[in-house]
């Protein structure tokens, strides 16, 4: 079965649909799926909703973007929650620096903090970086990531950066960029990446894949990242799903 590492069906655009969509997965070949917290309401809601479907695991996290009005109280909150039987992640965290708020060093203290938060639970972290490949790399090193585990989420930059990264035993995850026409650079990687350290994710509802490029993205639509993988590796779309399967399961410590 497909394994959904990273998606966001908290978020409002399956305000209509959430439950006939995610009650359609099984049928769809869809196994397990991560819900991934990027702030304090959608973590709420990834919490939420991995009690009310037992197909669904939770992260808990503050993405980059939401660190302006971080406190302290709130990662005894996220600390609080990683107590929780389905809870196996930290996450989203990481660096954005596509826009210039917020202000780069608030970004990295929260950066620090919810590693360290991750070490002291002995969660991996899925790691967010948005045009901050030095910053992220250089923090990581520095707080011996290498020892906490996880997966740098939506793999966008050069191979050169993701030996490092593999290096340091994590994972890659890869979605719907694989399918876009000017994502050289990512096939580069997943032609050089071990298939035993890839990881399939959506980021849903956004990034879909060809052909549904700017459409609201879903778990369903997997299968298109599971085939151009299989394409640029030269294996069976069936062994794609059955490694990266096993990739999720150790990834997040499921047994």
């Amino acid at each position: 079965m497909i394994f959904d590492t990273h998606a966001h069906y908290g978020d409002d655009r399956f305000n209509d649909d959430r439950h006939e969509l995610l009650m359609s997965m099984k049928e769809n070949g869809i196994g397990n799926i991560v819900e991934v917290g990027a702030g304090i309401a959608s973590t709420n809601d990834a919490v939420t909703l991995s009690e009310k479907y037992d197909f669904i695991y939770a992260a808990v996290g503050i993405h980059p973007s939401e660190t302006a009005d971080i406190k302290e109280s709130d990662m005894e909150w996220l600390k609080s929650l990683s107590t929780k039987e389905k809870v196996i992640a930290i996450g989203e965290i990481g660096l954005d620096y596509h826009y210039d708020e917020p202000d780069k060093q608030v970004q990295k203290k929260w950066f620090k903090s919810q590693l360290e938060l991750a070490r002291d639970v002995g969660l991996p972290v899925i790691i967010h970086s948005r045009d901050a490949a030095e910053d992220t790399l250089n923090i990581m090193k520095d707080y011996n990531a290498e020892k906490i585990g996880g997966v740098i989420h939506c793999f966008s930059y050069s191979w050169e950066i993701a030996r490092i990264y593999l290096d340091m035993g994590f994972y890659l995850g890869i979605g719907g960029v694989i399918t876009f026409q000017n994502s050289k650079k990512l096939i580069e990687v997943a032609k050089n990446t071990p298939l035993d350290r890839i990881v399939l994710e959506t980021d849903a509802p956004y990034l879909a894949p060809v052909p549904y490029r700017g459409k609201r993205n879903s778990s369903l639509y997997l299968k298109y990242v599971v085939e151009n993988i299989a394409q640029i590796k030269g294996i069976s779309e069936q062994e794609v799903v059955d490694i990266t399967e096993i990739n999720a399961k150790k990834l997040y410590r499921i047994e």
